[in-house]
């Protein structure tokens, strides 16, 4: 059964960060909502794996379609001006074709009719490339046009504060599919509330959550973080002779630096590119195990160099797999060809910002100790150790689709 099968990997994904999807399309007073949340991170929320095998059926989930509904719904609040937005009553929405509202909602619910959780809601699922969501569905009836739309969320900010929604907001005209305006922001924990002006919708704030975006995605992809990291790690010791000057050591130091960020940039900028695109396509599983893999032959090289000077060409042809596992967090937005570009260079510099803060932070610290028995021995050799034993556990996870440490 394809629901299963589907199900089987929903939580066997170790690397992306805790989001979820939020469309709003806004036609007049009314607003179709589309909400995506994994189950991965709903089960240790609501228990759906019920017979606790690590996995999870459609008959699970099903079973627990009111309990998710009734834990997610009230996570946000939607207010036109100051009037808030209310959920409509109207059973038959979930089978309306002459809505376009709904008709401009994105899809991807693996062709299973939403089933009817409550006489307002609907939930289905969907394959994203990091596992599976539960999809809600539903409207709201604002009661007053929509130019000013506030949104306040709140969805795991107890339980998860690296946690955050990706909201979309379009407004379409009445009678046309064709979007008039749209925009999107990032929300979480730390930045709950947000105001979207239907009127003077802006490239610019789209490019700025993007950048928010990109950041956040590199600073939790602790994958990624670890191979930068493994080839960082020998750039202050490649020139430690006795007669060499602080000067020439910051020198080699920074340049070495520089080829391994830019080609790692380039590298990953690139597929990146491919990726969202659809010009290069790569299962989900197959690009999550090679990141593990990069992450541990970039270890090893630490323990047992054969690359010294050139670990800038392992940073491009290694960044080139990376590339494919940032495009997930985009592609999964199914963003409309008029945001795509926007939000493509917006990412991909959130990227490259967090990137170069990992650098500044990590480089002069190293810099300081690359002469101590502690940062040459202990963390060197020993942290490459560890990272190898990281990156084996994470390896076997994605190759293999089984839990090992991974909650």
């Amino acid at each position: 059964m394809w629901s299963t099968a589907l199900l089987l990997a929903s939580l066997a994904q170790a690397h992306k960060p805790s989001d979820s999807y939020l469309t709003l399309t806004t036609l007049n007073d009314l607003i179709a909502v589309r909400w995506d949340v994994a189950l991965r991170d709903l089960d240790p929320e609501l228990g759906l794996d019920v017979n606790d095998d690590g996995l999870l059926t459609w008959g699970e989930i099903r079973s627990r379609g009111t309990d998710i509904a009734a834990f997610v719904l009230p996570q946000i609040g939607v207010s036109a001006g100051n009037h808030p937005c209310t959920l409509t009553h109207d059973p038959a929405k979930f089978h309306r074709t002459d809505d376009p509202a709904l008709k401009v909602a994105p899809k991807g619910s693996g062709g299973l009719r939403p089933l009817s959780v409550s006489p307002d809601v609907g939930m289905s699922l969907a394959a994203h490339s990091d596992g599976v969501y539960a999809v809600l569905q539903y409207r709201l009836n604002c009661s007053t046009p929509i130019d000013m739309l506030a949104v306040d969320y709140h969805l795991f900010s107890a339980s998860d504060p690296t946690h955050r929604g990706i909201v979309s907001v379009t407004t379409v005209a009445s009678g046309s599919q064709a979007p008039l305006t749209s925009s999107l922001a990032v929300l979480g924990p730390s930045s709950s509330h947000y105001v979207f002006s239907m009127a003077n919708a802006s490239r610019l704030s789209t490019l700025r959550a993007f950048i928010i975006e990109g950041m956040w995605h590199i600073w939790l992809g602790f994958d990624h973080v670890l191979f930068l990291l493994t080839l960082l790690l020998p750039s202050v010791l490649l020139l430690r002779r006795p007669a060499a000057t602080a000067r020439s050591a910051v020198a080699v130091t920074t340049l070495d630096v520089l080829r391994i960020v830019t080609a790692f940039t380039v590298a990953h900028s690139l597929t990146l590119t491919l990726a969202v695109l659809d010009w290069v396509r790569l299962p989900s599983r197959l690009v999550e195990s090679g990141i593990a893999l990069t992450v541990l032959l970039g270890a090893l090289n630490n323990i047992r160099p054969v690359l010294r000077e050139r670990r800038w060409l392992a940073a491009f042809l290694f960044g080139l797999i990376h590339g494919f596992g940032f495009a997930g967090a985009l592609k999964a937005l199914q963003l409309p060809t008029g945001e795509l570009a926007v939000s493509l260079f917006g990412f991909n510099l959130g990227v490259e910002i967090g990137q170069l803060v990992i650098v500044a932070i990590f480089v002069p610290i190293a810099f300081y100790l690359r002469d101590t028995w502690v940062y040459r021995v202990g963390i060197v050799r020993g942290g490459s150790i560890l990272i190898a034993l990281i990156a084996v556990v994470w390896f076997i996870e994605r190759a293999w689709d089984i839990k090992l440490l991974t909650p």
